[in-house]
């Protein structure tokens, strides 16, 4: 079946002047991790080009390039077995009638914010300061997202859809920590849920040029037992000299009516 997430924007991609992006061919329903480990094709995991990892001048691995598709965006819990994600009953109902309704409430693609770690298909960059590291993500509503370094949290957070993050380095990783969320978010297309306890731990590395590793760690206790984790590879597209395309997601959008008529 078609991805319900407006597929206008699969024509955005092919004009990219950076190389091609994979898009997911199987949508999301039903999702990757509710079908046994044993019972799914192999996949290939897209890897970038070798050569030595980037520095800044202080010596720390310097993240700032564009960035391409990890593959989590249908299911972020693909890695996982049924019945892995260790979701409580209220995390599992929400899954289990997001799935049965093929997602028709899903506030992406109804061009409402991602928050995070969730990830569309397209490009993203990334510029690393000292002060500030910015994400700039070119689908979905082309939006942004700050990671402000070396900071505390407020105390007195307004929850918003991407949260409040703050980052340090720990050795060669740029640890990120964000909470603050409205609890408005979906984790996938899939329909993983999060509240507004959401806690997201992100440990990004860059091993070498072509390749940004991101361990995330999610932690709900509204919608998870326990904390688990994703371990995502996203493959280069360039060393961030190239524009990121302008993508309005209302722009000549077809596809909620069609959403409001699924199955409910």
């Amino acid at each position: 079946m078609k991805l319900v997430v407006p597929m206008f924007a699969v024509a955005v991609v092919a004009a990219l002047v950076v190389p091609f992006i994979p898009v997911p061919a199987n949508g999301q329903f039903p999702a990757e991790s509710t079908i046994p480990m044993k019972q799914r094709k192999g996949r290939k995991i897209a890897k970038g080009k070798d050569g030595p990892t980037p520095r800044t001048k202080d010596g720390k691995p310097d993240l700032t390039a564009v960035w391409g598709y990890a593959g989590y965006t249908s299911d972020i819990a693909k890695d996982y077995d049924v019945g892995g994600v260790p979701m409580t009953k209220l995390g599992e109902s929400l899954f289990l009638e997001r799935q049965g309704n093929q997602g028709r409430d899903d506030p992406e693609a109804r061009c409402l914010p991602t928050g995070v770690p969730r990830r569309d298909p397209y490009p993203t960059k990334i510029i690393q300061t000292d002060k500030v590291v910015v994400v700039l993500y070119e689908g979905n509503i082309h939006s942004y997202r700050q990671i402000f370094m070396n900071q505390e949290h407020p105390k007195d957070l307004e929850p918003t859809w991407y949260g409040h993050s703050v980052g340090k380095w720990v050795g060669e990783e740029l640890v990120v920590d964000t909470i603050g969320f409205n609890g408005n978010t979906w984790l996938d297309m899939a329909g993983h849920p999060a509240s507004d306890k959401l806690h997201v731990v992100e440990r990004y590395s860059r091993p070498n040029f072509g390749n940004l590793m991101n361990h995330i760690t999610i932690e709900d206790p509204t919608m998870y037992t326990k904390p688990w984790d994703i371990f995502m590879n996203t493959p280069i597209l360039d060393d961030g000299s190239s524009e990121l395309m302008e993508y309005i997601c209302t722009e000549n959008e077809r596809d909620a009516k069609h959403l409001d008529n699924l199955k409910r």
